[in-house]
């Protein structure tokens, strides 16, 4: 999967999103309202390929599993590799796109987003492998890391140096896709000792080769990249809109209770496996250890509303501006009530009507009758 940030391509498809967007037509008298959501292979997203499998949702156009029957709507499931998927979200071909925060601040300039569901955070799924070093120190320029530049990866490498107290003018990024990264690390082929890449490719490299090593990885900025479901405002505020939401996040939960469940776990995590390079159950398990998936709206809700994570997106806005991966500097609100200002809005009050209320606490007896 290429979760890469959104470049020209968003510059170029804005200016038709709002057309497209008012171009839909409504849906037909008698059927329900229809919503797309484009995903890419990866743990937390994967999941909706699941969810559509086991029969929670039907990912095909005009067909309804159990979900969007209970909440009237009908969910087409778009897959690709993930640059396809900005571009289908940034060009308003669909209505919702799985997308990382840091990614979802490009398309958003042209195309004013929510970001409703998050998925999952990385800690530990991002990784600086190397051969040949035992510290970071031993990195620096002439030599070079390889991976994509202007992504996460490059981003997690350069906020690791950062955490590790280094100058990152002392150390060379070469853009390589990461695919092609891992395998020449993997192989010995092309003088390559050092790659930042994602799982994946961490565990293949790290399989593949036994004198490779994690120098650092994203375990160093927790909360900083966070995986998640954006909508686009317009198609929010269609009817069906909040609907659409409750059922891919009720899908999404679903999910997450059957691998937490053990008599369902290793069936789940190889059908997961299937939906992300094909990776058993064990690995699966592995993979997932370093997502940490926000299991249940309780810990989706409790990331939206921290402080820390306001101020991690403040450092994500300070980066994608600096690195000109934005055209301008957006606007981040927060809450339902920022999203009549916001470019991207981070709302999970939608998903907060999923929360359980605890368990009444059980009555006290009766004191006895006084005599």
């Amino acid at each position: 999967m290429n979760r890469t940030f959104a470049i020209a391509s968003f510059v170029v498809s804005a200016a038709c999103s709002l057309v497209l967007a008012q171009g839909q037509a409504p849906a037909a008298s008698g059927k329900p309202p229809s919503f797309s959501l484009a995903w890419s292979e990866y743990p937390s997203w994967s999941v909706f390929g699941v969810a559509s499998d086991r029969g929670l949702i039907n990912g095909a156009l005009g067909k309804q599993g159990p979900l969007e029957k209970k909440y009237n709507i009908d969910i087409e499931l778009k897959q690709a590799d993930y640059d396809p998927c900005l571009t289908m979200y940034g060009a308003g071909a669909v209505d919702a796109v799985c997308i990382t925060n840091i990614d979802a601040l490009s398309p958003a300039l042209g195309r004013r987003s929510v970001l409703v569901l998050p998925t999952s955070t990385s800690d530990g799924g991002d990784a600086l492998v190397a051969v040949g070093v035992t510290k970071i120190q031993e990195l620096k320029k002439p030599k070079a890391v390889y991976g994509l530049s202007k992504s996460v990866s490059e981003y997690a490498f350069v906020r690791g140096l950062l955490k590790l107290g280094e100058n990152p003018a002392d150390y060379e990024f070469k853009n390589m896709d990461p695919a092609a990264a891992a395998t020449s690390l993997q192989t010995k082929a092309g003088g390559i000792d050092a790659i930042m890449v994602w799982n994946p490719f961490v565990l293949q490299t790290l399989q593949a080769r036994s004198d490779s090593r994690v120098i650092f990885d994203s375990t160093l900025i927790p909360g900083e990249i966070i995986d998640s479901v954006v909508i686009a405002k317009d198609s929010l505020d269609k009817p069906g809109g909040e609907a659409f939401v409750l059922a891919l996040a009720e899908a999404f939960y679903a999910v997450n209770a059957m691998m937490a469940d053990p008599k369902k776990a290793d069936e789940t995590y190889v059908a997961l496996g299937a939906k992300f390079s094909n990776l058993d159950a064990a690995s699966m398990r592995k993979v997932c250890t370093q997502t940490k998936f926000y299991s249940d709206p309780s810990q989706a809700v409790a990331l939206a509303v921290s402080p820390e994570f306001k101020k991690a997106m403040e450092t994500v806005v300070e980066f994608c501006v600096k690195n000109e991966i934005v055209i301008k500097t957006p606007v981040v609100g927060f809450g339902p009530h920022a999203t009549t200002k916001g470019d991207l809005v981070i709302d999970t009050s939608i998903i907060a009507k999923l929360i359980k209320p605890a368990p009444a606490a059980p009555a006290k007896p009766a004191a006895p009758a006084a005599k």
